[in-house]
């Protein structure tokens, strides 16, 4: 039910009076996603699963013109009729994607839209550029007071953080909340020691010895113990590197040999990838180097899956290239495209020098790098780079997140960057999308990570060490990254006067 939730107040609306939310702005937010000129990142979650949606946006996106399997009934009540069964239903809807806007907003803003969002949140945009976003307390926000016990507090757990002090309380607890987004680690960092500028962060990964006293378990130094709290705990997603195969250099080919020869150049680069070097150079040795694409955060993980895949064997990939008739002059030039940041270069010469050792002359390891993350984005989903280097956050708690990935249907521009198709593979994924959590489905699923590996796609995969830290005058228990910053509505501050703002970085 959405009884008693409103927009926020702004212009757009009679009297500049936000309006009640009702099940007409789910139904059109979700429509959105399948209409073209909303351009949505997004569609791909509910592609082909709800009744006539993809046929309502290839129609021309009227929205008068009612889709049979989505519609509101009542004021309250939101009916969605699936094409056949969809498990991961409710986690998509709890996703950022299925946020809930109101037309009126969308269609005057345009484009403006999405720098002054009009919700039903806690806190009320007051500005955002690519530096900074701005943000004060929803006056007209629902009152529910928490109930610490009801949303799990332990005692043994979270005792010392301070949420006694929220209990029977409603959030938001403070009047301004402020995000700065800080990409180079250093100023990161120095503005959170500090003590008065940024008082939550991600800890840059460089500066794991400054601060960690033990590595196993995460904990800080003393000094930095007394000023600051810390979460650590391996991400939900994982870093790879996918190769595009439908780049002839190395992927398929309509010659049955080249194909093959391409998949033991394939074979042999994975081979030499050092996943321990990258995981001790840029992940402080906190990562969790693993095969496959099914990270150890979901349960459908499989443990018993051989480690040969992330070892390195240079001296193995350099006989697979000599056995299929690979030489330096024959060796393909990889294009490694990549931002222009000091890390993602760091990154290219690292990847270089391992592929120089498998065999690579080093003038065919070249570096193509893109303005912006969005530019390089569109490359991959152009098809136009034979690599494709990225890491991925689930969006639920289900391997098949991650599996669809490789989903032949999904190829670019959809979430399949590698272009990967395997009719095996895809049968598979077309039978356990449809079937509910269980030994069986986690039994496919390992089966279809297995193959992944088999057939050298990619270079897979490791699981970062998130390390969060706040201030000690901050009363807050950090979500990581599936759900996306909700814990920030519970965030309070110690001893505040009823005018306070927190700030954080990412």
């Amino acid at each position: 039910s959405a009884r008693g939730v409103h927009f926020i107040d702004d212009p757009v609306f009679p009297g500049g009076k936000g309006r009640e939310l009702t099940a007409e702005d789910v139904v059109y937010s979700l429509k959105r996603h399948f209409d073209p000129a909303s351009l949505s990142q997004g569609s791909w979650l509910w592609q082909g699963r709800i009744e006539g949606l993809d046929e309502w946006g290839s129609a021309g996106a009227d929205y008068a013109v009612e889709v049979p399997g989505l519609s509101a009934p009542e004021k309250y009540t939101v009916r969605i009729t699936l094409t056949q069964p969809f498990p991961q239903l409710t986690y998509t809807l709890a996703t950022a994607f299925s946020a809930v806007v109101p037309r009126e907003a969308v269609e005057k803003y345009g484009r403006e839209f999405w720098t002054r969002p009009v919700g039903s949140g806690p806190f009320i945009v007051d500005f955002f550029d690519t530096a900074r976003a701005e943000m004060r307390r929803n006056p007209g926000f629902r009152q529910e007071p928490v109930d610490i016990a009801f949303e799990g507090f332990d005692p043994s757990l979270h005792a010392g953080l301070g949420f006694e002090a929220l209990d029977g309380r409603s959030a938001p607890f403070v009047d301004r909340l402020t995000i700065d987004f800080i990409g180079e680690n250093s100023a990161r960092w120095n503005s959170f020691t500090k003590g008065d500028e940024i008082q939550y962060i991600y800890a840059p990964n460089d500066y794991t010895d400054t601060m960690l006293a033990s590595k196993n378990p995460v904990a800080l130094k003393p000094e930095l113990a007394e000023k600051y709290h810390l979460m650590a705990g391996t991400e939900a997603g994982l870093v790879f590197h996918t190769f595009n195969l439908d780049d002839e250099e190395f992927g398929y080919s309509d010659d049955p040999r080249r194909a093959e020869r391409n998949k033991a150049l394939r074979c042999a680069m994975i081979k030499a990838f050092d996943w321990t070097e990258r995981n001790e150079r840029f992940y402080s040795g906190l990562g969790t180097v693993f095969p496959g694409i099914i990270p150890p955060t979901v349960p459908e993980y499989d443990p018993e899956v051989p480690m040969v895949s992330v070892e390195r064997d240079v001296e193995g990939g350099r006989k697979l290239l000599a056995d299929n008739g690979w030489t330096a002059d024959t060796l393909p030039t990889l294009v490694y495209g990549t931002t222009g940041d000091v890390t993602q270069r760091q990154y290219f010469e690292q990847y270089r020098a391992w592929m120089v050792e498998l065999g690579f002359p080093i003038d065919k390891v070249e570096l193509k790098q893109y303005a912006t993350f969005g530019e390089l984005s569109r490359a991959w989903k152009q098809s136009k780079l034979p690599l494709v280097n990225k890491g991925w956050t689930l969006d639920y708690p289900d391997a098949e997140n991650v599996l669809q990935l490789f989903y032949g249907p999904n190829g670019s521009p959809g979430s399949n960057d590698a272009n990967y198709r395997n009719p095996i593979f895809d049968d598979l994924f077309a039978r356990t999308k449809i079937m509910q959590p269980g030994p069986e489905r986690t039994r496919l699923y390992r089966q279809m990570n297995r193959i992944l590996i088999d057939d050298c796609v990619a270079h897979l995969s490791v699981a970062r060490t998130r390390i969060l830290l706040w201030h000690r005058d901050v009363i807050a228990y950090p979500d990581r990254e599936i759900v996306g910053g909700y814990f920030l509505k519970y965030v309070a501050l110690v001893d505040a006067p009823a005018a306070s703002a927190a700030t954080a970085a990412r």
